[in-house]
């Protein structure tokens, strides 16, 4: 039976990339996308596939339009940035907090079968425990952790109060192709990645070894799908990553040896509200979606090196 899917940030980086996955399975999807991150090219091969609907969900009108019809709904749309939530607390709240509670209750007038979360995390905060599991508490150390978390929680609610299926997914360091290497606010991945293509130095922020449990986008769409489908799993939340970290001077040196290049690396103060060690726990993942990692770390390097040499950002 064909379902109607709604994507939201779906013209982003990690959005894109589900929607693409949907439209080559046959299914009927709708894309809700405000543009202030997305960028609409990044669908141009789908464009005439989809129906895309240009809306803030901070707007409840967009918000009640766009889960018209919906049988599933797939958050993905923030602003996913600790850098940017510092500068701009109150603005990324109403991104990432407002637009969220305004989808859950739309979702839940509407009787949206099930509504999958896009968490972060950055939830979990700085800890010496290694990997981390669901069960931790969080500490959160940024604004956008603390949104991205009180996110997870009002989708906890609208299951136990309103019985709106929801599952949230802890992402950890997603990348791949067609992610932005341009903002200020970039992921690491492609920011490295441009710069050893255009010989520029590169700058590390604190001495290079903090690790990170870095997740290659296909891994990412494999398990919203599978959040999709799984039984018993609504009202919980479900690390997604490799369930192996590397420290960014390791990742470096991945780069180079992929790219055949020799970097020239800046270190400079770490940034506030970054965490110096990340690793995932995906156990849970693995029991309740029949989650498993299909890409790790070098090969999905190796992907997003060959995207970004054949196409920059767009594809």
């Amino acid at each position: 039976m064909r379902h109607r899917y709604l994507i939201t940030g779906g013209a982003g980086f990690i959005g894109s990339h589900i929607v693409r996955q949907l439209v080559g399975e046959g299914e009927s999807v709708r894309v809700v996308d405000n543009l202030s991150t997305g960028q609409s090219i990044r669908l141009k091969d789908v464009r005439d596939t989809v129906e895309f609907v240009k809306g803030d969900l901070v707007d409840e009108r967009v918000s009640d339009e766009v889960v018209r019809g919906v049988d599933f709904v797939l958050h993905q749309a923030a602003v996913p940035s600790v850098q940017r939530s510092v500068c701009d607390p109150t603005g990324t709240n109403r991104s990432n907090v407002t637009a969220t509670l305004n989808l859950l209750e739309s979702c839940r007038k509407a009787g949206v079968r099930r509504f999958i979360y896009a968490a972060s995390s950055s939830a979990y905060g700085d800890t010496e425990v290694l990997p981390k599991t669901e069960g931790m508490p969080p500490n959160p150390l940024s604004p956008y952790a603390l949104q991205k978390f009180v996110g997870e929680r009002y989708c906890k609610l609208y299951y136990d109060l309103y019985g709106l299926e929801t599952v949230s997914l802890r992402y950890f360091n997603v990348f791949g192709p067609d992610q932005d290497p341009h903002s200020e606010y970039s992921a690491v991945i492609p920011k490295f990645v441009t710069k050893l293509l255009a010989n520029e130095p590169i700058t590390v922020y604190g001495d290079g070894e903090q690790s990170r449990d870095f997740t290659y986008v296909g891994n990412v769409v494999e398990a919203n799908l599978l959040a999709l489908r799984a039984f018993e799993v609504s009202g919980n939340v479900c690390n997604i990553g490799c369930g192996e970290h590397i420290t960014l001077n390791k990742l470096i040196r991945l780069l180079e040896e992929i790219l055949g290049v020799k970097s020239n690396v800046n270190y400079a103060a770490p940034k506030p509200g970054d965490v110096r060690h990340s690793l995932a726990d995906i156990t849970r993942a693995r029991r309740l979606l029949g989650y498993e990692p299909k890409v790790m770390v070098k090969e999905g390097l190796r992907r997003t090196v060959q995207a970004f040499m054949l196409h920059g950002m767009q594809r």
